[in-house]
């Protein structure tokens, strides 16, 4: 479905092939070893599993695949960095592109791939060519290409807030009714049964910026002015909201406590039954995991709703994706391209044998074909189910979930209501980083500790206010001013 402003959500499918068509020719291999790193938000398959032999026999190279774990991943990815180790592909999603300081990266630790992909050459790469010029852009720096993308589509949303749909229908709840900020907070008493081990909320503050319509880092008015979220009245309401929640009694004292880990056990216990996650976290597997914790599990999301429950609602578009890979600029050309027809095999077309392969593993060992599509095995579960090679390059998005049709169904018709709602943020599918010597700054992290400690009841909105002060005098004001430099010599990107 097309929605507001380009934004078009994802195509959902309630079958599968029965016999996928191979689309790829022979192996894009010659032969080569590649250290390969990506995050991994679950458990770490097995080395040199079974799956990833298969694989590397069709790549026709080897792929020394180590998933990290994904809630360290900015930590151990930075001490290869700094040490000058990176791997010889490496996916760096774009949120923590501050974090690795990626825009200084490109050119000197990874490799430019503009020669091999500009233009008619991109043609070698069939797979690569059907990627729209959009999602090139959130991999490019200066006008050149670096980055190949991952997990892309046309309603890109960094995530929403969800509930037990099975718990709420227990209880006769309308997820309809929830409409406004308030009407979320009072689901705490209804949910909450501290002695019976369950509390209604995870810490939802990431996820506010949806209700709150909080932008990621700026808005701007109709002449261009920049206003920084800081600022913003709807960010101190927010933050007032999420230190009264704190304070309520409603949100499970683990998540309180910033195990944040394991706040998707959490949720599939039913230990916290309304949660904020990224939209990547609704799917099979996760079905999956709730149902082998709790038989009647089922994730839902509300649909987006405005914090007044009078407002239009609006949900802020992210670039076409967040994850992007990388090749080392110590490959040599060939090493470069061989890499690349890889990921165009990587790339192939949902439903395809490559793409049967890649996502579901070895037929028989990995996974069996049900009526409904691939259905993993015990092995799969463990080898082929966690992700791993797909953070290297995908075709586009799509919505499958073989065996869990309802899941599909459900996530698509969130989607095409979501859609409706979307607006582009400021500076967007925009690579910027700030000088160096405003880096620190940039990052404000007093501020966003600071943060932490309100949302967690810690410590009151006027510390915020306090921190935010301070802020500014040690270079907020010269970071806000950099930034409305660039909107008023090159627009906001809206």
């Amino acid at each position: 479905m097309t929605g507001a402003n380009g934004a078009v959500s994802q195509p959902g499918f309630l079958s599968y092939p029965a016999n996928p068509i191979a689309t790829y020719n022979g192996v894009p291999g010659a032969g080569g070893t590649y250290t390969a790193v990506t995050p991994l938000w679950g458990s770490i398959p097995p080395a040199n599993n079974a799956y990833y032999q298969a694989m590397n026999k069709a790549l026709g190279a080897t792929l020394k695949m180590s998933p990290a774990d994904g809630n360290t991943y900015d930590q151990a990815v930075t001490a290869m960095i700094a040490g000058g180790k990176l791997p010889d592909w490496v996916q760096l999603p774009s949120w923590w592109n501050a974090t690795f300081k990626t825009a200084e990266l490109v050119g000197t630790q990874l490799a430019d791939l503009t020669p091999y992909l500009g233009g008619d050459n991109i043609k070698q790469y069939p797979n690569l060519a059907a990627i729209p010029s959009n999602v090139w852009k959130v991999g490019s720096y200066n006008g050149k290409i670096y980055g190949l993308p991952s997990f892309f589509s046309g309603q890109a949303f960094s995530g929403t807030i969800y509930y037990r749909g099975d718990v709420f229908d227990s209880k006769g709840i309308k997820p309809s009714d929830i409409t406004s900020i308030d009407a979320l907070l009072a689901l705490g008493k209804e949910l909450t049964d501290a002695k019976g081990g369950v509390w209604a909320f995870e810490i939802l503050w990431t996820y506010l910026t949806q209700p709150f319509g909080i932008p990621d880092k700026f808005s701007a008015d109709g002449s261009g002015k920049l206003t920084h979220k800081y600022d913003l009245p709807q960010f101190t309401d927010a933050l007032n909201w999420a230190y009264n929640l704190a304070k309520s009694g409603y949100v499970n004292p683990d998540a309180m406590a910033s195990n944040d880990n394991k706040a998707k056990d959490r949720f599939w216990a039913g230990k916290s039954l309304v949660t904020g996650d990224g939209t990547g976290a609704w799917n099979g597997s996760d079905a999956d995991s709730g149902i082998a914790a709790n038989p009647g599990y089922r994730r839902e999301a509300f649909v987006p709703f405005a914090a007044d429950g009078k407002s239009t609602p609006t949900i802020s578009l992210e670039g076409a994706t967040s994850e992007i890979s990388y090749l080392n600029a110590k490959l040599s050309a060939d090493q470069i391209k061989e890499c690349l027809r890889i990921a165009d095999y990587l790339a192939a077309p949902y439903g395809s044998a490559e793409y049967t392969l890649i996502n579901y593993g070895i037929s028989g060992t990995d996974y069996t074909m049900g009526s409904g599509g691939p259905q993993y095995t015990d092995q799969g579960k463990k080898e082929s189910q966690p992700q791993t090679y797909p953070f290297l390059c995908t075709s586009a998005q799509v919505v499958s979930n073989p065996g869990h049709d309802q899941v599909t169904k459900d996530i698509c018709a969130w989607s095409a209501q979501a859609v409706k709602y979307a607006y582009k943020p400021v500076f967007f599918e925009v690579n910027l980083t700030v000088p160096s010597q405003l880096a620190t700054a940039d990052g404000a992290q007093p501020v966003e500790d600071t943060i932490k400690d309100v949302i967690r009841g810690r410590k009151k909105v006027s510390d915020f206010t306090d921190a935010v002060k301070g802020w500014k005098a040690r270079g907020g004001n010269d970071v806000i001013k950099w930034y409305q430099d660039y909107a008023d010599k090159n627009g906001t990107g809206q």
